[in-house]
């Protein structure tokens, strides 16, 4: 039993994220190691100014050294001309991401010249404006129309269930995708309430 409400919990958690990848519009992983990502301008900024501090704080602290190493180089390189000025900055600015995206856990797979991804410029735009509400009012309405669109579905479906076997399979098919994808977002947020409370435990055990 315990099993199968896992399955079903990942399953709708799958669904969540297959949902929302709607308003993504790409891959969720294709900003930081992108050109209108926040790393890389700020690399540059710093390359220029000649001074490493800004960019520290996207790696861990056991890749600072590797950093400032590869930071030193390429300041030395890019002022002997303007050829070796172009390769010591994409030398540097790759060695940033991929410590970055291995501080994530992710794979390194190469700078992108690509848009931002549209809920990533949401929320950078959310971080800009000091407020959060427009990209949860945006969030919201996506996915009410999502849900709202499972359940029209699920509701025409089964007016028909008990026709024949074909329908009753359409109806089936269209209550589990509605079922797992409502309960995928309940699980997420229950989930994510519940890392918080539990932050804000160990926060205070601490402070004792």
């Amino acid at each position: 039993m315990i099993k199968f409400r896992t399955i079903r919990t990942v399953a709708g958690l799958g669904i969540l994220v297959a949902g929302i990848s709607v308003l993504l519009a790409g891959s969720a992983f294709a900003h930081c190691d992108s050109t209108n990502g926040p790393v890389i301008p700020e690399a540059k900024t710093a390359l220029e100014k000649g001074d490493v501090t800004q960019i520290l704080k996207w790696v861990k602290k056991g890749n600072e050294a590797e950093i400032r190493a590869a930071f030193a180089k390429a300041v030395a390189v890019r002022a002997t001309g303007p050829e070796a000025k172009e390769l010591a900055d994409q030398y540097f600015l790759e060695t940033l991401v991929r410590l970055h995206r291995a501080g994530e856990g992710a794979p390194y797979t190469g700078i992108k010249d690509e848009p931002v991804e549209p809920i990533v410029a949401i929320a950078d735009q959310a971080l800009t404006e000091g407020s959060a509400d427009e990209m949860i009012k945006k969030i919201n309405s996506h996915m009410a129309e999502a849900i709202k669109e499972k359940f029209r579905k699920v509701t025409e479906a089964k007016k028909k269930k008990d026709e024949n076997v074909a329908a009753g399979r359409e109806f089936v098919e269209a209550y589990v995708t509605y079922m797992h994808y409502v309960e995928g977002i309940h699980t997420a947020i229950v989930s994510a309430s519940a890392h918080h409370a539990e932050a804000g435990e160990g926060s205070a055990v601490h402070q004792h």
